[in-house]
């Protein structure tokens, strides 16, 4: 078998109008297909559902009761759709000998060229790029937590930590493919059930005690702040539910991928559904509107444990070690254009011409996100502008229209329809979480400081 398949081997789109293939380090030796549909189960289970699934209490704050269990579940109904049609455009197009290995292949083909160098590929780097960066400073927090636990009158600062989990990346940084990295994510799916576990096992011990805070699960009576409050939360739901690289995913799929990845889907939604309803509902049933950004930091209230500290310890450590596969699963599509920039396919993949670029390259890489973590150490904040810039763009607007774009339905079809409306509504909500990111980014300006030992 090859490395990603007879038709697909060493190969990358040159532009929409031109099917001539050349060879490719990026696909060669980042996307290989090699994989199963449970191999695609693991990596879209570690990119879905992730650690800042603890945020979901946190966006209930804005939403109350019902608003948030309503985007809960459209959230995921409308992902789980969107996700389908994406990877059905991807196998009609590999039908045709065209299979596309990324995003901006799709793009290039379906919406031409210029969509896919000056919107689908940036916006694509930026939420991957983010997201790493956003679990690098996860890492460090949630290190940092052990440390206080530990150790509370220490004196060591969050930048310190973050640092640390940045070391941690520079050895996984170097795990050659995405194929690779297929047991890491099984690993990483029994860690998202763990520390969810603990989360939610945690959050009803506190609110079944008199130790936590009072509990007030009322909504903002100002309006202007409800109104961005629930646009802000969207952002993080968005965020939450968001994956950004399933072409990426799709193509480590050994050929013939015909309805593999539905099955994938299948199993990333499984524990989708048990992990993200039971935080985001226990989280905010224990805590109200004192529900932090991140849902373990109400365990801790005025100096206080309010569990154990052995269960705060156990429910860090499980969440630090799948940060780590979740950042450098989010790596891969940087990895994909740093091997296609400096990589020479007529090498070996482990030829010295090759491992020395891809060392050097990959470091820094994660040298860059880890200083960038450590100098803005606002995580709820850079998860809401990612969600909004780019996981409603790139998972909720672009799979609709590829789909419709592709397969072209009449429109006596109510697809055709139902695509429109969800691209329609998608975007609109995009532009007003974006605001509401941006507007929230502000009103915390004046608590921003670089390095902050928050």
């Amino acid at each position: 078998m090859g490395t990603v398949g007879e038709e697909d081997i060493k190969i990358s789109r040159v532009s929409s109008h031109d099917h001539e293939k050349e060879l490719d380090a990026g696909a060669l030796f980042v996307l290989k297909s090699k994989g199963s549909w449970v191999h695609c189960g693991y990596h879209l289970t570690t990119s879905i559902v992730a650690p800042p699934l603890l945020s979901l209490p946190f966006a209930f704050v804005s939403l109350g009761w019902w608003g948030g269990i309503v985007c809960l579940v459209i959230g995921a109904l409308v992902t789980f759709y969107s996700y389908n049609l994406l990877s059905r455009v991807l196998e009609h197009h590999a039908q045709l000998g065209r299979r596309h290995l990324r995003f901006r292949d799709m793009a290039n083909d379906i919406l031409g060229p210029r969509w896919g160098k000056y919107y689908v590929g940036p916006i694509q780097f930026m939420v991957c790029y983010g997201a790493v960066i956003g679990s690098t400073l996860l890492g460090g927090q949630c290190m940092k937590a052990i440390y206080v636990l530990l150790n509370p009158s220490g004196t060591m600062k969050l930048y310190e930590f973050v640092v640390i989990f940045g070391g941690l990346m520079l050895i996984l940084a170097q795990m050659p493919s995405f194929h690779s990295l297929r047991h890491i994510n099984l690993i990483s799916l029994l860690l998202c059930l763990a520390y969810s576990a603990c989360a939610t096992a945690g959050s009803i011990y506190i609110g079944r005690s008199s130790k936590g805070p009072e509990k007030d699960c009322s909504i903002n009576s100002d309006k202007e702040t409800r109104i961005f409050g629930i646009f802000n939360a969207i952002a993080i739901i968005a965020t939450t539910f968001g994956n950004g690289i399933i072409p990426e995913i799709q193509a480590t799929i050994a050929p013939p991928v015909k309805g593999k990845m539905f099955k994938g889907l299948c199993i990333c939604y499984a524990m989708l559904s048990t992990t993200f309803f039971s935080v985001a509902i226990s989280g905010y049933w224990g805590f109200g509107n004192k529900a932090e950004g991140l849902i373990l930091s109400n365990f801790t209230h005025n100096g206080q444990n309010l569990v154990p500290k052995s269960f705060i310890f156990v429910t860090n450590i499980f969440t630090i070690l799948q940060l780590s596969a979740v950042a450098v699963v989010y790596l891969q599509p940087t990895n994909e254009v740093l091997e296609r920039t400096f990589a020479d396919p007529k090498s070996s993949e482990f030829s010295t011409r090759n491992v020395i670029p891809r060392l050097l390259s990959r470091s820094i890489s994660v040298i860059i996100s880890t200083t960038i973590a450590a100098m803005l150490p606002f995580f709820g904040d850079i998860n809401a502008v990612i969600g909004a810039f780019g996981f409603l763009p790139l998972d909720f607007v672009l799979p609709v229209i590829f789909y419709n774009l592709t397969f072209k339905p009449s429109k006596r079809r109510p697809i055709l329809w139902f695509n429109m409306a969800i691209a329609l509504v998608f975007s609109v909500l995009g532009v007003i979480a974006a605001v509401a990111a941006v507007r929230q980014i502000s009103l915390d300006a004046k608590t921003y400081r670089l390095f902050a030992n928050v």
